[in-house]
């Protein structure tokens, strides 16, 4: 635990203008971001007598070891400076509102020249309208389908669109009358970005002079006695009246607002948000965050609009924002937000009428989102405690194993081989931590042998963040040196910062923060809250590296960012039996690691294999302690595997023509289309192949050089079937080597 005193800035130091500040741990790492309108004030307010700060401003002052600030001209800076750093540096005691889902919004796609309507997710796109956002994408579609049958506007994909237009019929729902079939020249471009539009302005809430129009067209064709024609407006009605019953109007003056409503205790806060739109409401979302630094509920409003509308331009951010609580000041947050609409943007709290009475509601459903939080939250920490605690028993571990680290290999007969490293901590996957590895000290299939290195070279670099932290002086065992690139020879993995995993598990920094979060029977242990070799530099996957998995976001920086290696786990699982675990068991020895604990699960009666023991532990089958193992297990055997069918299917496709310098995609292909394969192409002349249109003499002479020094290459692979096509075109042969024969 820090002094405050023994970083506190001297008097006169700190600037008296509007700013942003970060507090920094002994390791260099941003554990705190602020912004204030006075720097000097409000950094004073954290040097105070410990005594008198909140608990959690208290842990984070003595956790800090340095505090920094950057000058800003003006409070709005200071808020969009405060947003970015919180993103970039995620730490560990801001608030961080995470979404537990993406939410779809109704898009339609009017930068092509034929607008199709569609689900999307993720990130906006120019030149799209876009609709929301829903709280399910059945939603949506049904929807859309109610409002096909009035805009029959196009919804297929580009393929499908490319094909009917290339056969000249259209798909199914050009034929029962929900779509105008502009494939095929049904309607022109111009009738369908109308029709396009025309349901725009539908959804965007001018529903009533439509709705009279298509009224008018009914009375007048019963008047002409054209009944069929009024039957059809008379349906297109109908649907359209069902459609709008599904947003039910909220606010009668057609306003375009988002209500925020917040529910909080000691510990967490959930937030709720209502998009109105046209005066009905098109979309819902929530989130649930854990309170690590002492705010109020203007704080939680300010730091929930950031998370809203940092990402946002234009028209989705509404005329009108509806709050609980103003923001301290408010002016700068306001300011903000109408310089990212473009326009004028009200932010304030409802005192009365139709938008209070949707405030309460809006708030009772963030009430109703913290319960189901809370009693979610204890069943799932009871269990995943029990199940540590039975590992632990088991085993004979002195603690709890809060970070367990499994391993396994995989290959195809002795072929790429390649192994896994999946880390589970508190019983959840962290999937920004895990790992891939390439076998290179040897070639062939040895499963022992394999599990040796990669367990060696996992600590290898664990042992060097120890060393570059000034924890641990002695030269790391073995060949442990880094090259230019920045990684030490033998790891071959690289490191990244945090991010979102698709399960809605969050990793923040790489730590594991145990500050605001509830824990039932589970304690902080060492190498989780804090952690050696949290050091600085750019990494960069040497040439024969895969890449890494794309959620472990960036390489680390010099800026206070965790490298990833830097925290050992409590429990080393491996894939396998006894003569696997004898083998991490060794590695940890040669490595003098003695209080990292190993075990293996063997797949065919699922025991658990224990260094130097000769029986295995047999787990009870209900055993919660046996179910978290069988998850690690099997978590590390699919990304295992699926990163060696990722290799396998890069090797199988690589061509000889791959090598040829000089040789772009361009000519490739037109190489292959002149002369049909690659073999046919191998035996041509080099006069045959300066035939080809953009193909010199001199890359004609290289490209023959090339195939003839090159031994013929293995057959391309149908990757959705299975089949081998043969380079001379001959019909396809049955695959040899099964999906049932990969480890």
């Amino acid at each position: 635990m820090a002094d405050p005193s023994s970083y506190r800035p001297k008097p006169g130091q700190i600037p008296d203008s509007p700013g942003v500040y970060k507090f920094r741990d002994e390791h260099g790492r941003v554990i705190y971001v602020g912004k204030a309108k006075s720097l000097r004030q409000r950094l004073a307010n954290y040097f105070q007598d410990l005594a008198g700060l909140h608990p959690r401003t208290r842990t984070m002052v003595t956790t800090a070891a340095s505090v920094e600030w950057t000058v800003v001209s003006t409070e709005v800076e200071a808020l969009q400076l405060e947003y970015s750093w919180i993103k970039e540096f995620d730490p560990r005691f801001n608030v961080k509102y995470r979404d537990d889902k993406s939410y779809p919004y109704l898009a339609v796609t009017l930068n092509e020249e034929f607008p199709r309507v569609q689900v999307m997710r993720g990130a906006k796109k120019k030149g799209v309208r876009y609709f929301g956002p829903y709280g399910h994408a059945w939603a949506i579609r049904e929807t859309v389908d109610l409002m096909l049958r009035v805009f029959p506007v196009r919804t297929c994909s580009a393929g499908v669109f490319k094909r009917s237009a290339q056969i000249g019929r259209p798909c199914l729902l050009g034929y029962i009358g929900k779509c105008s079939a502009p494939c095929v020249g049904r309607v022109s471009a111009e009738e369908h970005r109308e029709l396009a539009e025309e349901f725009c302005d539908f959804m965007a809430g001018r529903t009533g002079a439509y709705l009279r129009r298509l009224e008018r067209g009914m009375q007048e064709a019963a008047e002409e006695m054209e009944y069929e024609r009024a039957a059809r407006l008379r349906d297109d009605i109908g649907a359209l009246k069902r459609a709008m019953e599904k947003s039910a109007v909220v606010l009668a003056d057609a306003t375009d607002a988002d209500l925020i409503a917040l529910a909080e205790d000691e510990l967490e806060a959930a937030v709720q948000i209502f998009h109105v739109r046209g005066g009905r409401v098109r979309g819902q979302r929530g989130w649930v965050t854990d309170k690590v630094e002492a705010v109020t509920t203007s704080g939680l409003v300010e730091h929930a609009l950031q998370q809203l509308y940092g990402e946002e331009r234009g028209d989705a951010v509404p005329k009108e924002v509806l709050v609980p609580a103003l923001p301290e000041p408010v002016e700068p947050i306001a300011q903000w937000l109408s310089e990212r609409r473009g326009s004028q943007v009200s932010l304030r709290i409802p005192q009365r009428g139709d938008k209070k009475d949707l405030m309460v509601t809006v708030g009772r459903n963030a009430q109703q989102a913290l319960a189901l939080h809370k009693t979610k939250r204890a069943s799932d920490l009871t269990t995943r405690s029990r199940a540590l605690e039975e590992i632990a028993e088991a085993l004979g571990l002195d603690a709890v194993p809060l970070r367990i680290e499994c391993f396994d290999i995989s290959h195809l007969q002795g072929d790429d081989v390649v192994a896994s490293m999946v880390v589970f901590e508190d019983g959840l996957a962290r999937k920004s931590e895990y790992r891939r590895f390439q076998i290179k000290t040897f070639q062939g299939q040895d499963d022992v042998r394999s599990m040796h290195e990669v367990i060696g070279r996992r600590f290898k670099r664990y042992l060097q963040e120890k060393q570059k932290s000034g924890e641990w002086t002695e030269e790391p065992p073995g060949d442990a040196r880094v090259d230019d690139n920045g990684i030490t020879a033998g790891t071959g993995v690289t490191a990244g910062t945090g991010a979102t995993d698709r399960a809605g598990v969050t990793d923040a920094s790489g730590v594991t923060d145990g500050t605001g979060r509830i824990t039932t029977g589970i304690t902080t242990g060492p190498g989780i809250t804090t952690g050696p070799g949290i050091t600085t530099g750019a990494l960069t996957p040497p040439p024969d590296e895969p890449e890494p998995d794309p959620m472990a976001g960036r390489p680390t920086d010099e800026d206070g960012r965790p490298k990833r290696f830097a925290y050992p786990p409590q429990l080393v699982v491996v894939d396998g039996g006894a003569p696997q675990v004898a083998a991490a068991r060794r590695a940890l020895d040669e490595l003098g690691i003695d209080d990292v604990a190993v075990c293996g699960l063997a797949k065919r009666l699922e025991e658990v294999w224990l260094p130097e023991d000769d029986d295995p532990v047999v787990l009870p089958r209900s055993s919660e302690g046996l179910y978290l193992l069988q998850r690690v297990r099997d978590e590390a055997h699919r990304f295992a595997i699926t990163y060696q069918r990722s290799k396998r299917g890069k090797r199988l496709k690589a061509s000889p023509l791959d090598a040829v310098a000089g040789l772009g995609d361009t000519r490739r292909q037109a190489l292959l289309k002149h002369f049909g394969s690659v073999k046919k192409l191998r035996a041509a002349t080099v006069d045959e192949i300066c035939e080809v249109p953009g193909v010199g003499r001199k890359t004609a002479e290289t490209v023959a050089a090339a195939l003839a020094g090159a031994a013929p290459s293995a057959p391309a692979v149908n990757t959705a079937t299975g089949e081998i096509m043969e380079d001379d075109g001959a019909p396809p042969a049955a695959l040899s080597a099964e999906r049932g024969q990969e480890r």
